[in-house]
């Protein structure tokens, strides 16, 4: 990736293992538990992709991406403080599973940015920021999210004789 720094590859390669360890909690169990291996690493992924990413100053001072990561963790930490302990289940365990849905998906916003205004070198596929093909991928990206939160809130939200994983494993 051009211009990236040392410091900038470690906040991506944190934040990589982070989004796939989310996926892999929402393709393998149907959403994201905290209790879990994959759940301790992708939460401590994010917490830390946040706080690497603070450090991160392209464009002289505090961004729209510092706001989402400061959004990040606020979420994250509603999710935990839901998905915490045995009371977790029903309505809260619903609640918490879309919040740590949405903090996956907040992956992605800075991740196409990041990413499209790189690649391929010399010539990245976004100009910035501002480019419509990012808003179209994050529009896009957000009705694939809201599609599987709905699907994710009625199986958790059905009677328990019945609840499955939204997918098979291969």
């Amino acid at each position: 990736m051009s211009g990236i720094t040392p410091f900038g590859l470690f906040h991506t390669a944190v934040s990589l293992v982070s989004l796939l360890a989310g996926l892999y909690g929402l393709w393998r169990h149907g959403d994201i538990r905290y209790a879990s291996p994959n759940g301790k690493i992708y939460v401590f992924g994010t917490i830390a992709t946040c706080v690497t990413g603070f450090f991160i100053v392209r464009h002289g001072g505090f961004s729209q991406a510092h706001a989402l990561g400061i959004a990040t963790l606020l979420v994250l930490l509603v999710a935990w403080m839901l998905d915490r302990g045995a009371a977790a289940h029903g309505m809260r365990r619903c609640l918490a599973a879309l919040a740590y849905t949405a903090t996956v998906f907040f992956h992605f916003i800075p991740g196409y940015n990041e990413t499209l205004t790189r690649l391929p070198a010399g010539k990245p596929l976004l100009s910035g920021p501002e480019d419509p093909l990012l808003s179209a991928l994050v529009g896009a990206t957000f009705l694939v999210f809201a599609v599987y939160g709905v699907l994710q809130a009625r199986r958790l939200l059905r009677p328990s004789r019945a609840r499955a994983p939204l997918s098979t494993p291969l």
